[in-house]
């Protein structure tokens, strides 16, 4: 753990494991928390508040929807509702094959162009039903 000499380690350590293995295990957070003296409670805080902390493997792809306000303010419950049905899965799951992941993000700075969401870190704005099934497609492919 050579990022523990760092001022604030746990941040960039628990990136560190995302980077290198799609999730932190939860194998990894009482070893985190012992090299970091910090409680496991403290560690497991931290990766459980934020979203790209993910405890379980994504799929290849992952699609992240936004949900904050101005995108639900725009039909984001619909674009959701599209691809949903359109993957087989609902969000916050991941498709049986491993091919996709459905996660809420709550702002991409789209919101003048909402709904939007993020496709494996490509953006797309002013999603709808129709236009989003070619995220599912590209996804599917």
């Amino acid at each position: 753990m050579e990022l523990k000499g760092l001022e604030g380690p746990l941040l960039p350590i628990l990136h560190a494991l995302v980077d290198r293995f799609g999730h932190v295990d939860r194998r990894a957070v009482p070893i985190v928390a012992e090299v970091l003296n910090l409680s496991r409670a403290d560690v497991h805080g931290v990766v459980t508040f934020y979203h790209d902390f993910r405890q379980e493997p994504a799929g290849r792809h992952v699609i992240k929807l936004c949900q904050a306000e101005a995108c639900q303010s725009m039909g984001s419950d619909r674009v959701l509702a599209a691809l949903e049905t359109a993957l087989g899965i609902r969000m916050g799951e991941t498709s049986p094959d491993g091919r996709v992941t459905l996660e809420p993000v709550y702002c991409l700075g789209l919101c003048a162009s909402a709904p939007s969401a993020m496709l494996d870190g490509e953006l797309h704005a002013r999603l709808d039903p129709v236009n989003v099934l070619a995220l599912a497609q590209e996804v599917a492919a």
